[in-house]
């Protein structure tokens, strides 16, 4: 599988495995170390987590289950995020869904990260919101001592629009060396409001969460879901892909952005399908088929 460079001595698997539901799928630790060794034999080898995943218990679980295998560590790539908080029974001390990138608060989740998942460090840390009560020298002064102590050795953003990720980066002395935003032929937000144009001019790699649009592109009964669909379906005919989930993962690699799709599943066949869609190549005149089916209308 293709390999994205984020920094010299850092890169990133094309697909992305991601463990926001880990704690729903049931599995023992013993299946879920099946499931990473799967991705692996399979070219996947970045995870992504964040503190809050599971009401705080994902990163435990998956913790538990690299135990089980100690040198897998060596062979993956760990993201996780910090900085919403949430009411959970897990951290009672927690009164109200809210923002905390304060100093102390980045500084003792990544600890708790280290804990939870096992680990001595943590490849890639991102911060999960942009938060409207941030101090961003504060954000700067965290992100140096993680990474003067080995507990982080890179930073990121999650769901930063273009002003917000140009602010922190313009306070932090190391590059943010990726974006976690949300993008899908169904969701074309970050494309309208030049969220992935900032990330193209700061040669950055997006990391796409929902790339298969939460499901709405199978399910929804609306007009531009079925629009969508119809064209999804049309082309997938042309290109001769078992399913429309290949030719969504396949819009989204055509994109000149080096996008890296997260597959949130806990399942190898769904693993299976985004792997395939490496195989397919889309014209221009498909990719933009599918973005006006999405948009209801031609490009200006």
């Amino acid at each position: 599988m293709k390999r994205i460079s984020l920094a010299d001595d850092l890169s990133f698997s094309r697909f992305i495995h991601g463990f926001w539901r880990l704690a729903d799928w049931n599995y023992s630790n013993e299946q879920t170390l099946e499931l990473i060794d799967y991705s692996l034999e399979n070219g996947i080898t970045t995870f992504d987590h964040a503190d809050i995943y599971g009401s705080y218990t994902c990163e435990s679980l998956f913790g538990k289950t690299l135990s089980l295998k100690p040198s897998i560590r060596e062979q993956i790539e760990v993201v996780t995020k910090c900085g919403i908080v949430l009411p959970s029974k897990n951290r009672p001390e927690n009164k109200s869904h809210h923002y905390n990138t304060s100093k102390e608060h980045i500084i003792s989740s990544v600890d708790q990260s280290l804990t939870n998942l096992q680990t001595e460090y943590i490849d890639v840390l991102l911060i999960h919101r942009p938060d409207p009560f941030m101090n961003p020298e504060e954000v700067a002064e965290a992100f140096h001592l993680l990474k003067k102590n080995g507990k982080v050795r890179y930073f990121g953003v999650s769901n930063f629009k273009e002003h917000q990720f140009n602010m922190l980066q313009s306070y932090v002395d190391e590059d943010l060396i990726t974006n976690q935003i949300e993008v899908s032929a169904y969701q074309l937000e970050n494309f309208e409001d030049g969220t992935i144009n900032n990330c193209i001019k700061n040669r950055i790699s997006p990391m796409i969460w929902s790339p298969l649009a939460g499901g709405k592109v199978f399910t929804d009964t609306n007009s531009k879901a079925v629009r969508l669909r119809q064209t999804l379906e049309k082309i997938a005919n042309e290109i001769e892909a078992q399913t429309i989930d290949i030719v969504l993962y396949a819009w989204l690699l055509k994109h000149p952005g080096n996008f890296m799709p997260i597959i949130g599943t806990g399942k190898t066949e769904r693993i299976d399908q985004a792997v395939r869609s490496l195989d397919y190549t889309l014209s221009l005149d498909q990719w933009f088929e599918i973005y006006q089916a999405s948009l209801g209308h031609d490009v200006p």
